[in-house]
């Protein structure tokens, strides 16, 4: 007789797009998600030429492809959470919205719309497309200071920039914000969690100095995703991601991969996995 009972782990989807140098995207997610002890999926939306130096190039997943692969995903998993990254054209976001409005979990959106160079990864219609149609689905949006500034049409550099903007960032739509303050120029950094109705949560830790944070966006995003898909609410969700991403960094700060920005380690610490007995 088999008394192996039947188990189950959280599932995460990340729609993203591709990193063929294995630091940011969905390799980036798929590795943090399986360290937090989650299953990861994935639904490809770009592929980027890439590597620890910048983007190089963008190719596109034909839309009907995106369609296919959301399709197939939920007919078999129905993900406990999702994560959202690159979303470059607004094609995609129509595709995207118009699957998930009826998904009734939790949604973390990564804005991906400069890159760490500066460069600007997607355009003004498909930004206006993000903000009317993928925003409102977001549990949270998790975007860095440059992405900030595009979506305030203003520039923000410092701390006092962010608060002054947050409640421009919650009426774009979402329900919660958390504006990143890995860019700031201090030796603390401070990153802003804000929602409807409730007051602002800081968090706060000490710049670690290392260039190896290349995919540190994607990571944090999708560690939130799964301490949300584990059941924890969103500001402890918030605050085991940004802890889990820093210690990511402080454990892969002397790693030598590349020439130019490295990737965290994610795997300083791997996670049992949170199972659940099924009846």
């Amino acid at each position: 007789m088999n008394n192996t009972s039947r188990y189950h782990v959280p599932t995460v989807l990340s729609i993203a797009g591709f990193d063929g140098s294995g630091g940011a995207g969905i390799q980036a997610d798929t590795k943090t998600i399986s360290a937090l002890g989650c299953y990861a999926m994935n639904v490809l939306t770009a592929l980027p030429v890439q590597n620890t130096q910048g983007v190089k190039n963008i190719f596109d997943i034909p839309a009907q492809a995106i369609r296919e692969q959301l399709d197939c995903i939920f007919e078999d998993t129905y993900p406990d959470s999702i994560k959202i990254g690159m979303v470059h054209s607004t094609a995609l976001v129509e595709i995207i919205a118009e699957k998930l409005e009826s998904f009734t979990g939790p949604l973390v959106f990564d804005p991906v719309m400069v890159s760490t160079s500066g460069h600007k990864l997607i355009n003004d219609d498909t930004i206006s497309a993000i903000k009317s149609l993928l925003f409102p689905l977001a549990s949270l949006i998790t975007p860095n200071m440059d992405e900030v500034a595009v979506l305030a049409g203003q520039p923000i550099t410092t701390l006092e920039d962010m608060e002054k903007v947050s409640d421009q960032i919650l009426n774009l739509g979402c329900q919660a914000a958390l504006l990143k303050g890995g860019h700031l120029k201090s030796e603390t950094l401070t990153t802003l969690l804000i929602q409807k109705d409730q007051p602002v949560r800081y968090y706060e830790s000490a710049r670690v100095d290392t260039k190896n944070t290349h995919g540190s966006g994607c990571t944090l995003s999708s560690a939130i995703a799964s301490y949300l898909a584990q059941g924890f609410d969103l500001p402890s969700s918030t605050q085991q991601g940004l802890a889990y991403v820093n210690q990511a960094i402080i454990a892969g700060k002397d790693l030598t991969i590349g020439k130019g920005n490295g990737p965290l380690n994610h795997f300083f610490n791997p996670q049992k996995l949170i199972t659940y007995e099924m009846d």
